[in-house]
């Protein structure tokens, strides 16, 4: 069967996108292989056809859990066998699993680079019939990526086994310093490379300066009423901005970490299905979404850095019609930027602290909790040690990325129940009522002990045991509780956490403290990027863009914020000024008030303010009214 055939018998598709024909074939030629495709263009593909036409199994190296059980799981509607090695798994589990590729006719098998760092693991996997190892998200390998991962480093270690089998590293954005660094670290040889222009041209980036973000965001979505996408920097905001759309009319919706994933699949079906306008959501709206539709991309605050925001932005448009990525910025933005994203990166002696304080929130003694795990509430700890939330979110990622714990931040709801009543008492009631009688004893075969001492349960497994779904067994838990027949108790949690080394205190944090002083220069350097570009008002955003990843272009989109503002006729701007200055010669008065004044476009007023602000013709008010300079 050819790649082709493969493609439409297991994907059905009929072509292949840009570049996805010639990486496979590299692949199947035995080549070890780079491949650099923007968001969007298809990286799962390129290691899942060969998979497929290649005897053995496929190893895909991922750090990120929840697109690994995506792929997984899509990978298994098709009929294919697929496992993921995620974290929270027992020693046990794992070894079946394995068990379940080495003889189990397994095609491909997930797992992220921190299980390399077990060698009991690494000593499985080389005992496998591996066809082909695709690592994802290759930029994390390099100390200059934007998310780098020393447990990327043990993959080299794989060349030593697999030395006749194809590597295939794949990013979604990389700059020049960053491919060569990931070709280096995994040790690929004769390698190919493929990378895939950034430019898109039917995408219009926009950069807008505003003090009323609420107003520019409903009129660019009054005017583009097809699907948006709004990203917001944290879970509060979405619920806030959610409210401000529906008061203005516009169906949305929202999607963040702090949801169960029940509530994040019905809100994102809602917006895929375009029940709703909008989605709005923090960056954990993303991975495994692939909406050709979608309008506009509309940021409200500033990127931490541009390799996330070209990411997020290029979510628009991905069927070739034109769309806007759209930053909306004001002064107080690039003022608190510093504050919002660099004064709250932890340095050695705050990460050693949270580090104590974690072990010891979790009772963890000195040489112990290998492999433990833990539910945990962020805020409830920050609140128990007065910490500050967002700084101790970021210590506990880099320990994540550090591959010191495990931090699984998808929402989860922990239930403990104990029986009050005897066991002749329970069938009793299972025979009056035969509709939950299926749950319960599900609940009894899972776990003995259950009339003993508070037990946890789990809600997902007792579902799919009983052929129901997880509502109706939180409802029947909850008659029971209402009875007084079991003690019931519920715990939401936002996380949680694994410890995948023995508590060490200050010998862990030295081992990784060179690390996290390079990943906070580097997040330095990325946010400076991200202003240049905001502040940037006559070079071409498309250019700036492009030039940022390496890639030198000589023309003008045309189409940006920049271009269009340099293309406007310098008389109309001489007009409109006049007709500002007129107006605020009476009263003072707010953009929007010009703008219906004026008669002219928001895109003219505010170009003309902004030009006669930085020429001190005009001044703004606290209350956001502009006013002639006396």
């Amino acid at each position: 069967m050819t790649a082709l055939e493969t493609l439409e018998k297991y994907w059905q598709h009929s072509t292949f996108r840009t570049s996805q024909k010639e990486i496979i074939e590299s692949v199947l030629a035995g080549n070890d292989t780079f491949a650099l495709m923007p968001t969007g263009g298809g990286k799962s593909i390129c290691f899942q056809v060969p998979g497929m036409m290649l005897d053995g199994i496929c190893l895909v190296i991922s750090p990120l859990v929840a697109l690994m059980k995506d792929q997984v799981q899509n990978l298994q509607n098709r009929g294919i066998k697929a496992i993921a090695l995620t974290g929270g798994i027992s020693v046990d589990e794992v070894s079946d699993l394995l068990d379940n590729c080495l003889y189990g006719n397994y095609k491909f098998l997930y797992l992220s680079p921190e299980r390399l760092q077990n060698d009991w693991i690494l000593e499985r996997v080389k005992n496998l019939p591996v066809s082909l190892v695709a690592i994802d998200e290759a930029h994390c390998v390099s100390q200059w990526g934007h998310d780098f991962r020393p447990a990327y480093l043990k993959i080299s270690k794989l060349k030593e086994y697999f030395s006749q089998i194809s590597f295939l590293a794949l990013t979604a954005s990389a700059t020049e310093r960053v491919k060569a660094d990931i070709i280096t670290q995994l040790k690929l040889e004769n390698t190919q490379v493929f990378t895939k222009s950034f430019a898109r041209e039917n995408l219009s980036y926009m950069v807008f300066k505003t003090e009323d973000k609420l107003y520019m965001m409903e009129q660019i979505l009054k005017k583009n009423p097809q699907p948006s996408i709004i990203y917001v920097s944290n879970r509060k905001s979405c619920v806030e901005v959610v409210n401000q759309l529906l008061g203005l009319g516009f169906l949305a919706t929202y999607y963040n970490g702090g949801l169960s994933s029940k509530e994040k699949e019905k809100n994102r079906l809602l917006w895929m299905n375009e029940k709703v306008q909008i989605m709005v959501a923090t960056n954990a709206f993303g991975m495994g979404i692939d909406k050709a539709n979608v309008k506009t991309v509309l940021h409200l605050q500033l990127p931490q850095n541009l390799e996330n925001y070209y990411q997020e932005a290029g979510r628009a448009g991905r069927n070739g019609e034109k769309a806007f990525a759209v930053l909306l910025t004001n002064p107080s933005d690039i003022i608190n930027a510093n504050s919002q994203y660099l004064s709250v990166l932890p340095d050695k002696i705050f990460l050693n602290l949270v580090f104590k304080k974690i072990c010891n929130y979790f009772q963890i003694a000195y040489g112990e909790g290998i492999d433990e795990n833990f539910s945990f509430n962020i805020n409830r700890f920050c609140g128990k040690y007065n910490l500050p939330t967002l700084k101790v979110y970021n210590s506990l990622q880099f320990l994540d990325r550090q591959g010191i714990i495990n931090l699984s931040q998808e929402f989860s709801e922990k239930v403990i129940i104990q029986f009050l009543i005897s066991s002749k008492e329970v069938i009793r009631y299972n025979s009056l009522n035969p509709t939950d009688a299926e749950v319960i004893l599900s609940i009894l075969r899972t776990n003995p002990g259950i009339y003993d001492s508070p037990t946890s349960i789990n809600i997902t497994l007792i579902a799919k045991k009983s052929n129901t779904d997880e509502m109706q067994v939180l409802e029947i838990l909850n008659k029971l509780h209402k009875k007084k027949y079991i003690e019931l108790i519920t715990k939401h949690n936002d996380s949680t956490i694994t410890f995948n080394e023995i508590r060490e205190d200050e010998k862990t944090i030295n081992r990784v403290a060179k690390h996290l002083e390079a990943q906070n220069n580097l997040k330095t350097v990325q946010l400076m990027s991200v202003l240049d570009y905001v502040k940037d008002e006559k070079k071409c955003k498309n250019r700036l863009l492009l030039g940022y990843f390496g890639e030198i272009v000589k023309t003008d989109c045309g189409v940006c914020s920049s271009c269009i503002s340099k293309n406007k006729n310098k008389n109309d701007e001489v007009l409109v000024s006049e007709k500002i200055i007129e107006l605020l010669k009476t009263q003072d008065l707010n953009s929007r008030d010009i703008q219906k004044l004026s008669k002219y476009s928001k895109d003219e007023v505010i170009f003309v303010l902004q030009k006669l602000l930085e020429n001190k013709t005009i001044i703004i008010k606290l209350n956001n009214n502009y006013s002639l300079k006396k």
